[in-house]
Parts: structure tokens; C-alpha cells; sequence
């Protein structure tokens, strides 16, 4: 059973998203608590599902600029009836968001990876997955925000 959060978990959640890396002492003294209460809370949230992973931002000597980032539109032959595109699409690493969507595509993926032919190997694999009838996809040239 999944438990609504408390103001400490909520600050234990907005202290790893500073800081992902921070040891539980550090977050104990924060949220003033022990650090065995919050690793006690941690493993809770992730277990509840509160906390479904950790990442990493790159800094600098391999900055953001040198991924290479793509939003490909996908649409299925069925409309979305059944979830083995959406499964197979979370296999891939380089994707990064997954949006089922109304309108004329079905699916919205992002993708985040290291070359331009990393970007069309996804492209290959998911255009190559059973159901999929069609896809377009545009490179991300910059981002405002």
C-alpha cells in the first residue's frame, strides 16, 4: 500500500533532487532527524515508488551540448491498444520521456544520445517494433528553458 507523503518526506525528496549524492547524514541534519530515520524513509519512498531513480547532470568538460537530443513521433497501426510498444520503449536508455498523446501520432519519445547514429539506431529499433505503423522525428536544435 502506498502512503500519502509527509512534510519530511517531502523535504528528504526536494534535498536528493538538489543533491542526489547527499549522504544521509547530511540529509538527517536537514530534516532533523536521525540518519537511520532517513535512510528508513528512503528506502520507504523508493520502495513506494516515491523515488523510481537517481540521475545525473553532466557538468562541465562533457557538458549538455554534447548530447545529441531528438523527439520522435510515433504511431501505431492500433492506436494504442496494448502496451508492447510502450514496454519495448522502456527498455531503451537513451530515451528519456515517453508521452502517449492524443491526435495524430500516439506516442511522443525523447531521446538523449551520445552521437547522431546513436539517434538513428533508436530510430531503427523503433520503427522496426511490431505494431508501429510510422514515425517523425526532428532534432532538437536549442532549448530555452
Amino acid at each position: 500500500m502506498k502512503r500519502i507523503l509527509d512534510p519530511l518526506d517531502e523535504c528528504i525528496i526536494a534535498e536528493l533532487t538538489r543533491n542526489a549524492r547527499a549522504a544521509h547524514a547530511e540529509l538527517a541534519a536537514k530534516v532533523n532527524l536521525s540518519r537511520n530515520a532517513v535512510r528508513q524513509r528512503i528506502e520507504r519512498l523508493e520502495r513506494d515508488g516515491a523515488i523510481q531513480g537517481y540521475t545525473i547532470r553532466l557538468g562541465e568538460g562533457r557538458g549538455a551540448d554534447t548530447r545529441i537530443n531528438a523527439l520522435i513521433f510515433v504511431y501505431r497501426y492500433d492506436r494504442m491498444r496494448g502496451a508492447d510498444v510502450l514496454q519495448a520503449l522502456r527498455a531503451m536508455p537513451e530515451i528519456i520521456q515517453c508521452e502517449v498523446l492524443s491526435g495524430e501520432f500516439d506516442v511522443l519519445v525523447r531521446v538523449s544520445a551520445a552521437s547522431v547514429e546513436r539517434v538513428h539506431r533508436v530510430w531503427n529499433d523503433i520503427a522496426a517494433l511490431p505494431g508501429v505503423e510510422n514515425t517523425v522525428t526532428s532534432f532538437v536544435l536549442s532549448s530555452v528553458a
